[in-house]
């Protein structure tokens, strides 16, 4: 069953289809925009896995079209990197034009680079999203955020670039590992904990389904995410309020993602690290009870996800996460829980308060 989960920004309006095969809809998009060709980025692993799947659908079009792919993982999401992709993309014959559609094809790190690309060469070019992983299908698919890492931390380069499509083919979860699986559940607990309660009763009974990899019970997750996800992004496309609540416990956890290099923790166990110290914080500070941390921190052990972090140099985390992009002023900005379902933005957060919080 394919369901349809609309986004309706003002100047950017495009749909997300959800469900098992939904990438042999590609064609029929690709032929609506009206592309004169056609430009894959995709990470080399899933180039491997789905590539001749991806191939089948783009020979159907008849438009000339290239694949770029990358190593897989973190530590590509850089500026030599995007580099090499650009080299690839103007390399590409017939040269592209501003008719070219981009598709990217893989995990999040594959839509945030191949969006940046779209957002940045011949000053944007229109993009198709092909998430393949869980963390990818119920994060990095809605909201147009595209970038890279650098040294001084995580996605400080970037741009908003709204897709004009997203095709969420299901049946791709089925090659993922537990861990890559448990990595996408993260950010399902953040929607959980952020905006609706009621997903994290979900994930607590649908847990054993999930990791059975049940075809009805991803797809119904993930459009619950997508629309958790578009209804935050419509109300603050460009991250200027509301939208940074999408952040809970993304600013330790980059620092931590940071801190180990990219190549430690997945991005989804260093957001759980990220959203426990959040929660332990909010509990000190007396915004929510003993029972709703226990809760979420149960559920993330439950997941297979990491509920705390060994040897963090406190003074080094509060260093990166001082370069956060959502600190102003020299302040640490914060998204803590006032109950489960609701959450605020504090900036008085103080480097005291972190050191006695790490887990």
């Amino acid at each position: 069953m394919k369901l349809t989960v609309p986004i309706n920004l003002p100047h950017a309006p495009y749909d997300v289809q959800i469900g098992a095969g939904v990438l042999g809809c590609l064609a029929d998009l690709l032929e609506t925009m009206r592309a004169s060709s056609v430009v894959v980025i995709a990470d080399e692993r899933v180039d491997a896995l789905h590539g001749g799947a991806l191939r089948d659908v783009l020979s159907r079009t008849k438009l000339a079209s290239a694949v770029l792919t990358f190593p897989a993982g973190e530590a590509s999401k850089n500026l030599a990197t995007y580099g090499r992709l650009l080299d690839g993309l103007f390399d590409v014959r017939p040269a592209v034009d501003r008719r070219t559609v981009i598709v990217t094809f893989g995990g999040g790190v594959a839509g945030d680079m191949g969006g940046f690309v779209a957002a940045s060469a011949l000053r944007g070019l229109r993009f198709i999203q092909c998430p393949t992983t869980l963390l990818a299908d119920v994060d990095a698919s809605v909201g147009g955020k595209t970038g890279l890492d650098h040294k001084a931390g995580k996605n400080l380069i970037g741009a908003f670039h709204q897709p004009s499509g997203v095709l969420i083919d299901t049946a791709m979860l089925k090659t993922l590992d537990d861990r890559q699986l448990s990595n996408g559940l993260a950010e399902c607990v953040k929607h959980g904990v952020i905006r609706d309660e009621s997903l994290l009763t979900h994930l607590e009974s649908a847990r054993d389904a999930i990791f059975a990899r049940d075809e009805a019970t991803l797809g119904d997750l993930v459009a619950r995410n997508v629309r958790i996800k578009a209804r935050v992004v419509l109300a603050d496309e460009r991250e200027a309020n509301i939208r940074e609540i999408l952040n809970f416990g993304h600013t330790v956890g980059h620092a931590v993602e940071v801190m180990g290099g990219y190549d430690k923790l997945l991005h989804g166990e260093a957001v759980a690290i990220g959203m426990v110290m959040a929660l332990r914080l909010a509990r000190r500070r007396g915004l929510i009870d003993d029972a709703s941390r226990t809760r979420v921190e149960d559920l993330l052990a439950r997941l297979n996800l990491p509920t705390r972090c060994d040897n963090i140099d406190a003074d080094r985390l509060w260093e990166i996460m001082l370069h956060d992009k959502k600190a102003r002023g020299g302040k640490v900005r914060m998204i803590l829980p006032l109950r489960l379902g609701e959450v605020a933005v504090f900036d008085d957060v103080t480097s005291a308060e972190i050191a006695e919080t790490i887990i």
